[in-house]
């Protein structure tokens, strides 16, 4: 008996034994994984999520939306981040506004709105989602309408009048000498760019003496149709003109729907569009693009909000332009270095002198909107086409 028993403790030690070795073994990975998993999430800022509203177009139009997009779901792929995006039923605030409480509803926490159309809907969510952070692109004061931004928003609106001067600059510098600027609506952005357009075809002109005219025209909308190519068909066939600025969206396809019928030419806008547009319409067709940050600025502000930065951007709109005067390609606001038709009469090291001279102050551009600049070169003005 006494060693039947014996066996017994013997077994009930040995079973407890096992039942202790086994418990350490399952704990310690339990113990040590979080640690390993919770410390990359909190160094990249892997606890927020990324949605894009789109405004009235969508992710395909070559310009404002599909810049927007890609650069959100670059940064979101590179780090880990989830992303998607929501494109409105139409072009309406209401519309906007029900995107945002999808993205909200389906646990977005960050929402990146590209565009003044955006202007209404913030002041209509943004107290409501106080705990979301909302950036939005090209949005500025007068697009509130006097809304006081809370912390939980970040605007950025870009000096367009610069990169617009780049662009009328560059295009009298290499020869065209009869000029058109098709904007889309007659917005601060749009307006600006026009201006900026105008001033540095009139700076070139004096330099160079050219007899420099340009027609100007709102298409009142941002995208081409029949009636605004048969528009452009006149500037080119009749009225000789040589190379026209399409600035407003997908309103580029009637310049160039235009253009490709005599040789003309245009210019670009918001991004490099010499791809959409050569690939388009015509081989060579595009001079050059006046271009602003839409990427960078989508990709420093979400590096920002990962690195817990938001508190320095909440509730402002900042102006973003030149940041260099010594590498183009680091500004806000710049011409493509790649895609721009270079000549004798400006080339590269001449754009980088530009540039140079309009980050120290030597080169100063108007941005006021009030009216057309005073300037020397002949220009008509059209109003709207519709």
């Amino acid at each position: 008996m006494k060693k039947f028993l014996a066996l017994i403790l013997a077994l009930v030690m040995s079973l407890s034994l096992v039942a202790c070795g086994g418990s350490k073994t399952e704990e310690k990975p339990a113990e040590e994984k979080p640690a390993e998993t919770e410390q990359p999430a909190e160094e990249t800022g892997a606890d927020f999520s990324v949605a894009m509203i789109t405004d009235y177009g969508d992710i395909t139009d070559q310009s404002f939306n599909q810049t927007t997009y890609e650069a959100c779901k670059a940064y979101c792929e590179a780090n880990g981040v989830q992303f998607n995006y929501f494109k409105p039923a139409g072009d309406s605030t209401a519309e906007r506004v029900a995107m945002v409480e999808s993205a909200v509803d389906e646990g977005y926490t960050v929402v990146v709105m590209p565009g003044y159309a955006f202007g209404e809907t913030i002041t209509q969510v943004a107290d409501e989602y106080s705990d979301i952070t909302f950036i939005a692109l090209d949005v500025g004061e007068g697009d509130l309408g006097g809304y006081t931004l809370p912390s939980n928003v970040y605007c950025a609106v870009y000096q367009e009048e610069l990169c617009g001067y780049m662009a009328g600059y560059a295009a009298v510098k290499l020869g065209y000498t009869h000029l058109g600027f098709l904007g889309g609506m007659a917005v601060p952005a749009v307006v600006r760019y026009g201006y900026g357009y105008v001033q540095g075809a009139d700076a070139a002109a004096a330099e160079t003496g050219a007899a420099v005219t340009m027609e100007y025209v709102y298409g009142n909308q941002f995208f081409g149709d029949a009636d605004i190519t048969a528009y452009m068909d006149n500037w080119y066939k009749n009225l000789g003109v040589e190379v026209v600025f399409a600035c407003g969206g997908g309103i580029y396809a009637s310049a160039a729907e235009a253009a490709a019928k005599v040789g003309g030419k245009v210019i670009g806008v918001d991004v490099d569009q010499a791809g959409i547009i050569d690939g388009g319409y015509g081989e060579g067709m595009t001079v050059t693009s006046a271009m602003k940050g839409l990427a960078p600025t989508v990709d420093h502000m979400l590096t920002e909000v990962a690195a817990g930065n938001w508190a320095n951007y909440g509730g402002k709109i900042e102006t973003l332009g030149l940041v260099s005067g010594d590498d183009p390609e680091a500004n806000y606001v710049q011409i493509p270095m790649g895609s721009t038709q270079w000549g004798d009469g400006f080339s590269q090291d001449d754009y980088k002198a530009l540039v140079k001279d309009m980050f120290d102050g030597k080169i100063t551009v108007s941005n006021d909107i009030s009216a057309m600049p005073q300037v020397t070169i002949t220009v008509n003005e059209y109003g709207n086409i519709k």
